[in-house]
């Protein structure tokens, strides 16, 4: 299994993030920062993101990329190019996955070749429905036939692993849009498929709406949703693997996985976190203020800076190993992060309680959510106790 080679290796894994905040449009469901693309802030990113790199290298070759946005396909191919050289002087390790999202509309045969050849493994595409009544309630500015299109020239170059999002829970997507959605996503054979529960953020079109009673919350109807996804698609060769992704057997997102698993990664670029070195930083929401605090002589502007230890990293380990089917293991992360096993034993004690209850089950001393765990995986998350600090 890939997964396992990687987990295998004697060099700890290490990931490296890139945010490229350029958008041409709002979706209207999404709240990550953005910025509208012009030639003086392109112009800016790229000089803030060389200063970056040579300030905070890695200390050891990435066994992960994963460049997100924004819309990172919307650069030019000289400008991925000019990216793809900036990740690769980074240092990579050989078998590398490297993954870059992708807009449908922002898909050209000479921008895939130019991925191709700088390294680029893995292109996530962000089709998040494919029926055209959805794809104008969420705001999109493609249509479907431009998602299918992008697909075909994605599979035509051969040299990528495809993910496809989608997106379920939107105001008027019924059940039956639902299993269309994901049975025409089946059709197209990709390698892997984020399936993402529709959020309501502050600061969205989408938001708007529901705070003047347009659109309407329905807690039921989505845990439908869930159910009807974790059903089909490993029946149609996609096992579950985390709460909202499926893949081909051997196929995950090592990014993730990696990130999940709470290993570390540095990220690039404004909005970008970071996980190194004992220490957990977002960088500023500006491009401005991100690339000046670039400069040598000036401090990076960040909106978050904490360190972290062993018990940090030991309880978000637990917290998103349990999102994950293959649960977590609490003499592992014991014996990983240092921590004595007493530490453990009120987490244990409230594991034991969830198989009680059915929510959890366990196997060569691996505990996992069942289906109706997972289900409220989220409630689980903030019910799980902290370890025992004394005992640190």
């Amino acid at each position: 299994m890939f997964v396992q080679e990687k987990q295998e290796s004697n060099v700890p894994a290490l990931g490296l993030y890139v945010h490229v905040p350029f958008c041409s449009t709002t979706c209207d469901f999404c709240a990550f920062y953005q910025e509208r693309p012009s030639k003086k802030g392109i112009e800016e990113f790229f000089l803030g993101l060389e200063l970056e790199f040579e300030r905070f290298p890695g200390g050891r070759d990435f066994s992960t990329v994963f460049i997100g946005g924004g819309t990172p396909g919307l650069l030019s191919s000289n400008q991925l190019q000019s990216l793809c050289r900036l990740v690769r002087q980074a240092g990579l390790r050989e078998e590398c996955e490297w993954t870059v999202e992708v807009a449908p509309s922002e898909i050209t045969r000479e921008k895939l070749d130019v991925l191709a050849e700088g390294g680029v493994n893995r292109i996530s595409l962000g089709a998040q429905t494919f029926d055209p009544k959805m794809m104008e309630a969420l705001g999109r500015r493609h249509t479907v036939e431009k998602t299918l299109s992008a697909y075909a020239l994605i599979r035509e170059t051969r040299a990528f692993r495809v993910n496809l999002d989608l997106i379920f829970g939107a105001p008027g997507q019924t059940m039956q849009m639902w299993e269309a959605d994901l049975l025409r996503a089946v059709e197209l054979q990709p390698d892997h498929l984020s399936t993402y529960c529709l959020t309501f953020e502050e600061d969205t079109a989408m938001f708007v709406r529901l705070s003047e009673g347009k659109v309407d919350l329905d807690v039921d109807r989505e845990a439908e949703f869930y159910e009807l996804a974790w059903s089909m698609l490993p029946d149609n060769g996609y096992p579950q693997y985390e709460v909202s992704n499926f893949s081909r057997p051997g196929m995950p997102c090592l990014h993730n996985v990696n990130t999940w698993r709470m290993n570390e990664w540095i990220g690039y670029g404004p909005y970008a976190s970071s996980q190194h070195l004992g220490i957990r930083r977002k960088n500023s929401a500006n491009l401005q203020k991100w690339a000046s605090g670039m400069a040598r002589e000036s401090n990076p502007a960040y909106e978050e800076y904490v360190e972290v230890g062993s018990r940090d990293l030991a309880g978000d380990a637990i917290l998103f190993g349990l999102r994950m089917n293959d649960g977590v293991n609490l003499d592992e992360l014991a014996l990983r992060f240092d921590i004595p096993l007493e530490c453990l034993r009120s987490v244990r004690t409230f594991f034991g309680k969830l198989m009680t209850e059915g929510l959890m089950k366990e196997s060569d001393g691996f505990f996992m959510l069942t289906q109706s765990g997972r289900m409220r995986c989220d409630a689980i998350a903030t019910e799980t106790p902290e370890l025992e600090v004394q005992k640190l």
